[in-house]
């Protein structure tokens, strides 16, 4: 069955592309801002070249981050 959209990883994919990010742990001191889960980033790198927008369109609303963030 194809994925309704090209950006969506699905679980098959992230557990082949999950092993291969660096593991950040938060600081106990001055911890910051929690991050932002990993597979939404990746979806919305995926979203962006997909769709040819430059980085600051992206919509914050499909959850992916801002796109200084991706």
């Amino acid at each position: 069955m194809a994925r309704s959209k090209p950006w969506e990883v699905d679980d098959k994919l992230w557990a082949v592309i999950e092993p291969l990010l660096p593991k950040v742990e938060r600081r106990a001191w001055h911890p910051g801002r929690k991050r932002h889960p990993d597979r939404l980033v990746f979806q919305g790198i995926l979203f962006v070249l997909h769709t040819a927008i430059a980085w600051e369109h992206l919509p914050q609303e499909l959850g992916f981050g801002s796109g200084m963030t991706c």
